[in-house]
């Protein structure tokens, strides 16, 4: 089966597509949408995802849009290693982790609202920058007890689940705005551990093919 991941190498939603078809060991191709040049709007993009968004995966049969989706896709059709908890209560406590960072913080630091603060607020980098760190400090404050409350090293244990996924793009984000992670402490301490995995080693935005070449 060939997949081929629709993304764009600094966003959230296509940094964790990358760790779960690393995680799964599934190969796939990369196509970049240049969400700064607009090309998500473009309308061969629209006739494959009407939203306008990344990421988008496809087998060859079938294209699913947002990222959780995706996951899940995944982890039923290639069921090890799991992302979930084989119990109903810790299952819907991972996905809770999950969706904290999906639907609470990360959309709140995507390009269209930053943009829109800029364009209807006249708000500046700066500005744009502490409106995204704040309210990831805001939702990393509901995770810190979650993740203390482990036995590590990652969110729930011992295997990285569908949360930690979730976790090292949102502290990727929380570097690149500024925010500030000194209150956090389990829950840094859990994504570097994730980071030294060599699945999210791979994913990392800078590796990406579509990463912009380091200026000397």
């Amino acid at each position: 089966m060939a997949y081929t991941l629709h993304g764009y190498w600094r966003s959230g939603g296509s940094y964790r597509v990358r760790i779960a078809l690393n995680l799964k060991g599934l190969a796939y191709d990369t196509m970049s949408v240049d969400l700064r040049a607009g090309a998500q709007r473009d309308a061969s993009y629209l006739r494959l995802n009407p939203q306008g968004r990344v990421p988008l995966l496809s087998d060859g049969h079938a294209a699913v849009a947002q990222s959780l989706a995706i996951i899940e896709w995944l982890d039923e059709t290639h069921p090890n290693p799991p992302f979930l908890p084989s119990d109903p209560i810790p299952r819907a406590r991972v996905r809770a982790a999950a969706q904290v960072i999906a639907c609470d913080i990360q959309p709140l630091g995507n390009i269209g609202p930053l943009r829109y603060l800029a364009r209807e607020f006249g708000a500046d980098e700066a500005a744009a920058n502490a409106w995204a760190a704040h309210w990831i400090e805001e939702g990393f404050a509901a995770l810190e007890p979650v993740a203390a409350a482990s036995p590590g090293p990652y969110l729930f244990g011992a295997t990285p689940t569908l949360a930690d996924i979730c976790l090292v793009p949102q502290c990727y984000g929380a570097r690149r705005f500024g925010a500030d992670m000194a209150p956090f402490p389990a829950l840094a301490a859990a994504d570097a551990a994730l980071r030294a995995l060599p699945a999210f080693i791979a994913a990392e935005p800078e590796r990406q093919p579509d990463a912009p070449t380091p200026t000397p």
